[in-house]
């Protein structure tokens, strides 16, 4: 297929995941802190519309960032517009003017994060996450860099870095510059994000957490989060009160539904491994964006399988990358990050994400689209 796999490091790169126990535990912390933020009645409630004269903003809104902040041990969180894109956007336009620059990592950017660059006018600094020494030089050098970004999920199949090391080592060379976390895809799924590693400020998508559609997640300092929130003084910017509450409904279901879900993606992985489907050369874990397996097949066919998986009855597109909606298994294309790293991965691979399915079902409708593309191969 032309690449050395001998050079790619898959299980070095996937991220640690949470049991179910843990969790189970996860859920239970949520609660807690919803109880002690809420009444009995008001946790009952739909919740409040528009720019309320206390908090400038719906109370229930402020009640439940409330919560979010004691849950991630941090001063202040804030509910925005835009899902984890428009999350990233807000506190980078906050803490960046444009023309500053910014540390990234030397990997294929994540689409929308490339374009929050340009609109901001931002330019970026390249440096290997991986390389910890560089990294460390790089920072100590260049003090133009206002802000360091890391983006928890990988970016490229051969990522390594830990980012609690990555956090401390720049944050023990520059304590003072701001360190900002994509936590997309990882938020209730991995021990951490990251601002309970040191990171000043973690941004996620609600949606990912099984929220309602739209919603950003900005948790970490106060002082910037009061300054965007000044800057946001609009009734049709405003989270309403009522999406507040949905979200933290929904999230308190997040960590059982998605930790299940971890452990048939690892089941997914080792029967395609056993032999259990003909036609795969090859499968492995990856945190493509969401954790899942990424199967090379034996033929470049992948394109087909994808179209046939449909009729069988998976998923052949993400809505939200495991949102509420999505509960069949997807096959799917892998990530355009990915594919820009190891092309090959756009005829030969898939991305297979169980969602809320059983691994059974995943290889059931696997199997049957690669023997019926080879049989009607065998017919011509």
């Amino acid at each position: 297929m032309g690449y050395d796999k001998s050079q790619l490091n898959y299980a070095d790169s996937v991220l640690p995941a949470l049991s179910v126990s843990e969790a189970q535990e996860l859920q239970y912390k949520l609660v807690d802190k919803m109880s002690r933020h809420f009444t009995g009645e008001q946790l009952l409630s739909m919740g409040d519309l528009g720019v309320g004269p206390r908090w400038k903003k719906p109370e229930q809104t402020e009640r439940a960032e409330r919560v979010l902040a004691d849950f991630f041990g941090v001063e202040k969180a804030a509910l925005v517009r835009g899902a984890g894109t428009g999350a990233i956007r807000t506190i980078l336009s906050t803490l960046l003017e444009v023309g500053d620059e910014m540390f990234i990592h030397s990997a294929p950017v994540y689409m929308t994060t490339k374009e929050t660059l340009r609109m901001l006018g931002i330019r970026p600094q390249v440096v290997d996450y991986n390389e910890l020494k560089s990294l460390e030089e790089a920072v100590a050098a260049n003090h133009n860099c206002k802000v360091f970004y890391i983006q928890h999920a990988r970016q490229s199949p051969t990522d390594t870095y830990d980012l609690q090391q990555v956090i401390q080592t720049v944050k023990s060379v520059r304590p003072d510059l701001p360190v900002v976390i994509d936590d997309n895809y990882c938020a209730l799924k991995t021990p951490g994000i990251g601002v309970e590693y040191g990171a000043d400020y973690s941004t996620f998508s609600g949606f990912k957490v099984l929220g309602p559609e739209g919603i950003g997640v900005i948790v970490g300092r106060s002082e910037h989060i009061r300054k965007l929130e000044e800057r946001n003084y609009s009734g049709g910017g405003q989270v309403q009160g009522y999406e507040a509450m949905e979200l933290l409904r929904m999230m308190t279901f997040a960590p059982v539904s998605l930790a299940g879900q971890n452990e048939q993606v690892e089941e997914v992985c080792r029967r395609l491994n056993e032999g259990e489907v003909t036609g795969i050369a090859d499968a492995y874990m990856t945190n493509a964006q969401s954790k899942n397996v990424i199967v090379e097949l034996e033929k470049p066919v992948a394109q087909e399988v994808i179209s046939r998986s449909n009729a069988l009855g998976a998923a052949t597109h993400p809505v939200g990358a495991e949102s509420k909606y999505e509960i069949v298994p997807m096959i799917y294309r892998v990530s355009g990050s990915f594919m820009e790293a190891q092309p090959h991965l756009k005829a030969y691979g898939l991305r297979v994400n169980p969602m809320k399915a059983g691994a059974s079902t995943v290889l059931g409708i696997l199997d049957k689209a690669i023997q019926s593309l080879k049989t009607e191969s065998d017919r011509r």
